[in-house]
């Protein structure tokens, strides 16, 4: 069964919501770069609203490891995720799993980076450029993920609840990856595009 995550979350209502759809995770953005943004007391508000057995996982891009840290410290999440240049070493200082977004928005060239993280937990292909923020709503070629990877699969990048069904029957991935494909505005979920996610991720697995 395909996992879900619903990233950029930043009301407690939209986080609730999902967990009661079956998402398996939610993410929570604390680069400034970010547009969904949220603060150490909203991200703490909505941690703490969450029934048992959802996952939430910190969203960052070349920020400072202080932030990283504080965030561990104040909002307590299962997994980080690193969006930027950070490198495995890096990532791997916090001792908390982690996982590494790839910029596929360049194609082929972006292949090799793939290879650069043997301790992430799983690798989450987007599809902005290297170096540009996560979250644009841009997709890449799904045919260009190769078959031999031994880590999971998060697919994200332009998914909606339209398209994720091919994409989940394309790829096969791990995981999938929604943001602005379920939102009204940034950082502000749709009810409707969310159960419709949710249930063309289903149909796609029943498929």
């Amino acid at each position: 069964m395909t996992r879900i995550k619903c990233c950029g979350m930043t009301r407690i209502e939209d986080a609730l919501l999902a967990a009661h759809l079956g998402v398996d995770a939610i993410g929570l953005v604390f680069t400034a770069r970010s547009k969904r943004r949220v603060s150490l007391a909203q991200a703490r508000e909505i941690v703490d609203a969450l029934p048992p057995f959802v996952t939430t996982v910190a969203l960052f891009m070349d920020d400072d490891a202080g932030l990283v840290q504080e965030v561990l410290d104040e909002v307590r999440p299962a997994l980080l995720q690193f969006h930027g240049s950070e490198r495995d070493p890096w990532c791997m200082q916090f001792d908390r799993p982690f996982l590494k977004a790839i910029a596929m928005g360049e194609g082929a060239a972006a292949l090799p980076r793939l290879r650069d993280y043997p301790h992430a937990a799983g690798l989450l292909l987007d599809g902005h450029g290297f170096g540009e923020a996560g979250g644009s709503g841009k997709a890449f070629d799904w045919s260009l993920p190769p078959a031999d990877l031994t880590q999971p699969l998060i697919l994200a990048g332009g998914l909606d609840p339209v398209n994720v069904g091919a994409a989940v029957l394309r790829v096969r991935p791990w995981a999938v990856d929604v943001a602005s494909g379920i939102e009204s505005a940034p950082g502000i979920k749709d009810p409707a595009r969310m159960a419709a996610f949710v249930r063309a991720v289903r149909e796609a697995d029943a498929g």
